[in-house]
């Protein structure tokens, strides 16, 4: 699979993670990883920010694709492929981009600041 057909199947897994999230039928393990991927992916900030040179962009070729791969190993088969076809042509005008989705990264970066604060001033 090339890098095209990858990125096209990416747009289309995460809508489909985005319906598992609030499928009854999927197990509490999965949720949470879902929950964590779609926060990430619809958040409005990138955990390392693209105007850093390679990095900024890495977390989108690496990240992503690995918080993905991750989710729909927990999530089962049936009711993963059951909502993929429900997400088709879910997210044809754009990924929506609420601020709420933008707390988890912003509650990482204040932890790193914190961190380096107490390593610095002791």
């Amino acid at each position: 699979m090339n890098l095209k057909e990858r990125a096209k199947k990416l747009k289309t897994d995460i809508p489909a993670i985005f319906l598992a999230l609030k499928d009854k039928e999927t197990p509490i393990i999965a949720k949470i990883f879902a929950g964590i991927t779609v926060a990430y992916a619809l958040s409005p900030i990138d955990l390392i920010p693209d105007f850093i040179p390679v990095l900024g962009y890495l977390d989108d070729v690496i990240l992503l694709p690995a918080f993905v791969a991750l989710t729909i190993k927990f999530i089962p088969n049936d009711i993963l492929e059951k909502n993929r076809k429900l997400s088709e042509g879910m997210w044809e005008n754009g990924k929506p981009k609420k601020w709420y989705y933008a707390i988890p990264i912003v509650l990482i970066w204040i932890l790193i600041v914190i961190w380096i604060l107490k390593c610095i001033f002791g």
